[in-house]
């Protein structure tokens, strides 16, 4: 398989695992809501590495695929959500 069919597929199949991880850890743990993205992505990469007895795409490609399951997983729109103050005073 190509690289970008390595990809897609690999996100594919762990974003499920990651918005488990994410609702865990934020019932677990009390998060800030602005930094809930950045948690999300740092748990894809974890998933995306600890994946290596699941398949045999390079560490970089998991690590890549765990990013964007991260990101996908908290959606477009939380990560362009408003928060608190403003960009410009």
């Amino acid at each position: 398989m190509e690289f970008p069919g390595e990809l897609l597929l690999l996100v594919t199949l762990i974003s499920p695992v990651i918005i488990g991880l994410n609702e865990v850890a934020k019932q677990a743990v009390r998060i800030p809501k602005r930094v809930i993205p950045v948690v999300a992505i740092f748990i894809g990469v974890l998933v995306g590495i600890a994946s290596a007895p699941f398949t045999t795409v390079d560490v970089f490609i998991r690590i890549w695929a765990g990013a964007i399951a991260g990101l996908t997983s908290v959606g477009l729109y939380e990560s362009g959500k408003s928060r608190d103050g403003y960009t410009k005073e």
